[in-house]
């Protein structure tokens, strides 16, 4: 089961990201993924081994984005891959069997390739303009999540990412979403970790009322 909130490490320095992966350690997220840009592989792994020791602390789940030799190397629970990162499939033969790995999609297109290359969730989006990232792809918004959604009809789970905040969850939800991934709005206050949780788990009794029709 992927969690249903994702937070997404955020920061100026790597200590500054360790910091933050702390703190929603401690106000009760359930996944994290460690992306740090810019930063030589050296430096990541030994981020990577210190993030994986604060959440092992915490039995949050640990993702490392992009680097799938460091996610194994450090035991992480697994990795995510960006649209211009190693094939999720050449990964999957070095990762351990247990080990997840996620993929960004931007396009129905992007999700079919994913799906069809056996991935564990998809990261679709950006739900609309953020500044988290470079060369941002085309805002997707709820009219391009209800299509994509519709049109995979997949078992396998889609979360929203991109600039989401909690006034945006429902919405986001009655899409077909599964989940959301949230960097900013989390960064700046880790008391809306609960809050995003609320959201989800509303969302998720009244799925669970569906599956035990």
């Amino acid at each position: 089961m992927i969690p249903k909130l994702h937070y997404i490490s955020q920061g100026t320095t790597p200590k500054e990201h360790l910091e933050n992966i702390q703190k929603a350690c401690t106000s009760g997220i359930e996944l994290v993924q460690l992306r740090l840009k810019n930063v030589s592989e050296k430096k990541i792994l030994k981020v990577a081994e210190a993030a994986r020791e604060i959440t092992s602390h915490f039995q949050t789940r640990l993702i490392i984005n992009d680097h799938y030799k460091i996610a194994k190397e450090v035991k992480a629970d697994g990795v995510h891959l960006g649209k211009t990162d190693a094939c999720p499939t050449i990964a999957r033969k070095h990762l351990y069997t247990w080990q997840i790995i996620g993929g960004t999609a931007n396009t129905i297109q992007d999700c079919e390739t994913l799906i069809d290359k056996e991935v564990d969730y998809i990261g679709l989006g950006p739900y609309k303009f953020t500044t988290t990232k470079d060369n941002l792809s085309p805002v997707v918004g709820i009219n391009g999540y209800t299509t994509i959604i519709e049109a995979l009809q997949t078992e396998t789970p889609i979360i929203g990412i991109g600039g989401i905040t909690t006034a945006d969850v429902i919405a986001i939800l009655e899409t077909g979403v599964s989940g959301i991934a949230v960097s900013g709005e989390i960064t700046r206050d880790f008391n809306t970790i609960r809050t995003f949780h609320q959201l989800l788990k509303a969302s998720s009794t009244e799925e669970q009322r569906h599956t035990f029709k």
